[in-house]
């Protein structure tokens, strides 16, 4: 059996670590909303689950990996219509009017960019070069994307959700029991981490970024992507995703 946290621990972990970090949306200077002539693509969400061993490992489990998928497709879907946009969300990688490597390779490429906007933004490991500016990008890749596609801008998106194994979860009841008698050892559960970006093909760069890091969370169920979504694209400007691009 494998669980986000059991009830005890759950209500421990709360006291102890707190709730998840606040979005705290990035643009770059100059950025202008996409505008009603413009066209967006909806990136196929990079989307995995695993399941945290009592070693503390991570497994894929493909079967939630999948369900989770499907699920954040689902959810990008219903908050485009509910915005009233025309703009596709690509469910497979041909319905995103290029090759597979290239889009294998962009994705790849955004997550990379994306871990490093993590790293150098929002921890305490920033770039003198990078402050108080917001310059990254996925560079000629993307340009030429948008060159053979004809979009002008691509959202991405980027989850990982992970839940620990009955044998994680005792390990972690005990060292939070532990933390009663002074002996603080507890291991570190399951998690959930996600990034978005709006990307400038004309350039490659990312002109929007948010994230989500939380220690709750499930995408494997329809409510749970509705909410990772929505956490993370309700705070992008309304033209930006909202578009009526044909």
């Amino acid at each position: 059996m494998v669980i986000r946290v059991m009830p005890i621990v759950a209500i421990l972990l709360l006291l102890l670590t707190g709730c998840a970090a606040p979005q705290q949306q990035q643009t770059s200077v100059g950025f202008v909303p996409v505008n009603a002539r413009q066209k967006i693509v909806v990136m196929r969400p990079d989307v995995a689950v695993d399941v945290l061993t009592t070693g503390g490992m991570l497994e894929r489990r493909e079967d939630w990996t999948l369900t989770a998928r499907d699920n954040v497709i689902a959810s990008l879907e219903a908050m485009q219509a509910r915005r009233g946009a025309k703009n596709r969300v690509t469910i497979t990688r041909t319905s995103a009017d290029s090759d597979s490597d290239t889009l294998i390779e962009l994705n790849q490429l955004h997550e990379v960019v994306g871990q490093a906007v993590l790293m150098h933004k929002f921890s305490p490991a920033t770039l003198p070069t990078k402050e108080g500016v917001f310059d990254w990008t996925l560079g000629e890749l993307a340009v030429r994307y948008g060159e053979e596609s004809g979009y002008d801008y691509a959202l991405f998106l980027y989850a990982r959700d992970s839940f620990s194994s009955s044998g994680r979860v005792v390990l972690q009841a005990v060292g939070y029991l532990g933390c009663f008698v002074g002996v603080c050892a507890a291991p570190s559960g399951g998690s959930q981490t996600a990034f978005a970006s709006l990307v400038d093909l004309k350039t490659g760069n990312l002109v929007w970024f948010n994230y989500v890091k939380s220690p709750e969370g499930d995408i494997r169920t329809q409510e749970g992507a509705d909410v990772l979504v929505g956490t993370l694209l309700d705070t992008m400007s309304e033209p930006a995703y909202g578009n009526k691009g044909s």
